[in-house]
This record gives structure tokens, sequence and C-alpha cells, in this order.
């Protein structure tokens, strides 16, 4: 079935490479800033929440006497569930977005999710690339732990696409499942420790947090980035599994309905 699949998208990748051109073309067409607008969004956000949280999380952050920690344990967070939240949120409306090309032009249609993908992960790339020159600029790379986010990284593009694609394929049948997880995702967003150190909570309410994927994984860059340390290989087993169980079941479940999908766009 890998195999399979990876020849078609091979077969594709054109199509897919020209419709990730095109929307980041077209996104930014007759804008004066352009891709800018790219780098406004999480910037605004993460310096309203460092003006918020700064003074508070200070004192809170273990193990660092940083100027930058909180700062750079912000952006670890905020730019990596950025990473996460697009993915998954484009994902959940992809095969509804493009409900005629899906009618009207024959291709995989599983070169849609890989399209989310790639265009989420270039405006990631643009961003994050500004924030490593920033960790350069101030002393505070983190040196050859920063090769340890690759593995975290890959584990969160699978979970975030598994994710999403069978999100996008229950939307497709049930739109209600596409609102739903769209509030979803903001309790989520404060129930994973992006913004604050699990060390704030009470014992009883890590155990919980403990049970969040995504909380290791944006663990895992925080680690890497204020304290200059490998991730916590073990932390990661739980959600390396599970986007790989999420990935094998949002594979299925396309394949098993993607005719269906045709007649109920």
């Amino acid at each position: 079935m890998v195999s399979g699949i990876a020849a078609a998208v091979w077969r594709y990748r054109g199509f897919v490479m020209g419709s990730v051109r095109r929307e980041f073309q077209s996104r930014y067409r007759n804008s004066l800033l352009g891709a800018t607008w790219s780098i406004l969004n999480p910037l605004a956000m993460i310096v309203v929440y460092t003006v918020i949280f700064s003074q508070v999380m200070r004192s809170k952050l273990p193990g660092t006497d940083n100027t930058f920690a909180y700062s750079i344990y912000l952006c670890a967070g905020v730019l990596t569930w950025g990473l996460f939240s697009e993915i998954v949120s484009r994902a959940q409306t992809v095969f509804l977005d493009n409900a005629n090309l899906i009618k009207k032009i024959s291709f995989p249609r599983i070169c849609l999710p890989l399209i989310v993908v790639c265009n989420a992960g270039t405006n990631f790339a643009i961003i994050f690339g500004l924030f490593i020159v920033f960790l350069i600029t101030t002393g505070n790379f983190p040196g050859l732990a920063f090769a340890g986010l690759l593995p975290v990284l890959l584990i969160q593009i699978v979970f975030s696409i598994g994710l999403g694609i069978v999100i996008g394929v229950l939307n497709v049948f049930f739109r209600d499942v596409g609102q739903f997880f769209t509030v979803l995702l903001q309790f989520w967003f404060w129930f994973t420790p992006v913004v604050y150190p699990s060390t704030i909570l009470p014992p009883g309410v890590q155990v919980y947090v403990n049970w969040n994927p995504m909380a290791p994984l944006i663990a895992a860059y925080q680690v890497v980035l204020v304290n200059g340390r490998w991730p916590d290989w073990p932390s990661l087993l739980y959600p390396a599994v599970l986007a790989v169980v999420l990935a094998v079941v949002g594979m299925r479940l396309f394949r098993r309905h993607v005719g269906e999908m045709v007649d109920e766009l």
C-alpha cells in the first residue's frame, strides 16, 4: 500500500509542487509585505504572550537563568504548535475545499493532504529559520543537540497529517466534525504546556497532561532549544506510536471511502 501511494505521488510530483507554488504566490499576491505576513502573525502572538507571561514565568522555568530563556521557550512552543495547528486545520477541510478539482480531474487524491503539509512546512521553514538566526545572534544556539529536533519534527508531521486525514474524511460525511474539532483545538492549545511549563500544574493535572500526545513533542523542542539537551527519547514513544496508528487508520479510511467522498462533495 505504501509503495503504491508513494509511486502515485511521485508520478504527480509536478502537480504537487505546482500547487504548492501557486498557493504560496496567490496568498501574497497584491500584498505589499508579501511573505512577511506569515511571520507577523506568530510574532504578534509571541510578543503578546511574552509581555503577559514573562514576569510571571521567569522564575518558573526550571534549570535556567538565561535572559532569553522564556522568549526561547515560548517561540519553541508557539512556532511548532502553529505547524501542527495549520496542518490539522487545513487537512480537515482539504477535500471540501477542493471539491471541484476532485470531481473534474483524475489524480491521486492523497496528493491533497501532501500539498497541505508542503504549504505548512514552507511557512514554518520561513519563521523557524528566522528563529534560528535569533538563536545564533544571541549566542543561544543549542549546538549538536539541535539535530535531535529532526526526529521530533518527523513524528509531529506524521501525527498531524494522520489526524488531519481522519478528521478530513469524517468531515466530508459529517460536517459537524470539522466545527467540533476547531473548538477542540482551542482547548487543546491551552491544555498543552506551550506558554507555561508543566511543572507549575498540580500533580493531579499533570497526570492528564501526560496523556496529551502534543505535550512530549512540544517539551522536546523546548528542552533542546532552551536547555541545549537532547530530547527525552522514551517520552516520545507514545506520540510516535500514536502517529503511526493515525497515519495507518487515516490511509485505510481514505482508501475505503474515497469513492463515496466524490458523491458527497
